[in-house]
């Protein structure tokens, strides 16, 4: 009897201890999530000002946050469409279908916007999996609240997902709604129609996010809730820009604490992975970079004329957007064509034209498993990209005199780093090169639910 004693009061003890356990890992499911996303933000820049920040922005993240330095995106090109969606959905345009801010429609033989706009306004129509936001309301059954403020409708629909209770974004000085989602919630109405966009954007996205806060119920129940900022690059220089976003970030970071309470929000920083580089024209000449001019127009013409030789004249490729050549798909199975063959004979071709370094098939990107190909592999969607994409050369300027667009071919890489810091994240600096798309995965982790529909990366931590 007295064994018998005691094993009861340890079974009991052993299982106590586990309760207490498991109710601690409950208890530690952050309240709020908070994605923070910096519009070209370079890591070089960051860290120059450091001594001129404040000591709740970039310094709180810099000294208590979990640090991946070396971040990138695991496709290239690289715009904040495709970056903000992947940032969302844990996946790359191969499979969530935002190779851009736009892109060529073979249908309508015209360029479509990301975020097009339908009967209901501005949508996520084209964004083919799941958001993080997207999961949240699913799995919570509709309790949990998911908003995103950014600078512009694309930044701003492509972060929140499909399933959204509000989306915000400038438009002329003024705040807009997406009515896709549904009513627009009473405290948004109330505020943007009393409060005007100010010439410093970023300030009026926080002064929106508190807002939010405030007027809202996001962050007050055990229900995760997501909340989805943007800021951009202002100012005349570098230096007055990051001061500015850390202006910002301390303001939103010292408000959501104050709010939800501290170590019960998850904050997650990064930036888009581009820099837009400012053109000057004749600087490579004046300090004697190597350079041309690659026009892409006059190339499909002249391959037009080198298949018209082939296999009789005919508009074989039938226009052009950016780098890529789009073929008449209809033409060449009426003629009975190997559209393989004739892609092959195209590639062959524009490879010797000078400025041009690589050609790749829609064929060798869909069906090639080489490494070598995988970051433009992971940028290619078949329904709206082109059958043949040209690597123009660095430095070389790529022009289309039919849209009079001229862009300079640049392929350096932006440093960037993803911080993690709140809620549950031990302060380390982890140098492991990572990529963004395992971002989702990690949220996910934290707050446990399952990634979005798309993502097959595993979480960071």
């Amino acid at each position: 009897m007295v064994k018998n004693k005691y094993l009861y009061i340890t079974l009991l003890s052993v299982l106590g201890f586990h309760q207490e356990a498991i109710a601690q890992i409950v208890a530690a499911t952050p309240k709020l999530v908070v994605n923070i996303t910096i519009d070209q933000l370079r890591s070089d820049f960051m860290e120059s000002y450091v001594p001129l920040y404040s000591n709740d922005g970039f310094k709180r993240l810099l000294l208590q946050g979990r640090i991946y330095p070396h971040a990138s995106y695991h496709f290239s090109p690289v715009d904040r469409a495709s970056a903000v969606a992947t940032l969302s959905t844990g996946t790359s345009p191969y499979y969530h279908g935002i190779t851009g801010v736009e892109w060529f429609d073979r249908q309508s033989l015209k360029t479509v916007r990301c975020i097009s706009a339908d009967n209901n306004g501005y949508s996520p129509m084209h964004l083919l999996t799941s958001t993080i936001g997207d999961e949240m309301r699913m799995t919570s059954n509709g309790v949990a609240l998911v908003y995103a403020i950014a600078p512009t409708a694309d930044v701003a629909i492509l972060s929140a997902g499909h399933a959204a209770n509000g989306v915000m974004w400038v438009n002329q000085n003024r705040w807009n709604n997406a009515t896709f989602y549904g009513p627009v919630p009473q405290w948004q109405t109330d505020y943007t129609r009393t409060y005007a966009v100010e010439p410093d954007v970023n300030k009026s996205i926080t002064d929106l996010a508190v807002n939010c806060l405030e007027k809202s119920t996001i962050g007050i129940d055990d229900t995760p809730d997501y909340l989805s900022v943007t800021y951009q690059q202002q100012g005349a220089s570098p230096r007055e820009s990051y001061i500015n976003i850390d202006q910002q970030l301390s303001r939103l970071i010292t408000r959501i604490e104050g709010r939800v309470g501290s170590g019960k929000v998850l904050f997650v920083l990064t930036g888009t992975g581009y820099a837009i580089e400012p053109e000057e024209e004749g600087n490579e000449e004046k300090y004697h970079i190597p350079t041309g001019k690659f026009n892409i127009q006059r190339t499909a013409n002249l391959l037009n004329m080198y298949l018209g030789a082939i296999y009789g004249p005919a508009k074989y490729v039938e226009t052009c957007y950016k780098n890529q050549l789009y073929l008449n798909r209809q033409l060449i199975e009426r003629q009975n064509i190997s559209q393989s063959e004739l892609l092959n004979r195209a590639q062959d071709f524009l490879l010797q034209v000078e400025g041009v370094r690589n050609v790749y098939t829609s064929t060798q990107l869909l069906t090639s498993e080489s490494e070598r190909l995988e970051k433009i592999r992971n940028a290619y969607c078949i329904d709206k990209c082109g059958d043949l994409l040209i690597d123009v050369a660095p430095g070389w300027k790529l022009i289309n005199e039919e849209t009079h667009q001229t862009t300079t071919q640049r392929t350096n890489f932006v440093s960037f780093p993803i911080i993690f810091y709140g809620a549950n994240v031990t302060r380390e600096r982890v140098l492991t090169s990572v990529t963004v798309d395992r971002i989702a995965p990690t949220i996910a982790k934290a707050i446990r639910i399952r990634a979005p529909n798309g993502c097959a990366s595993e979480p960071l931590f």
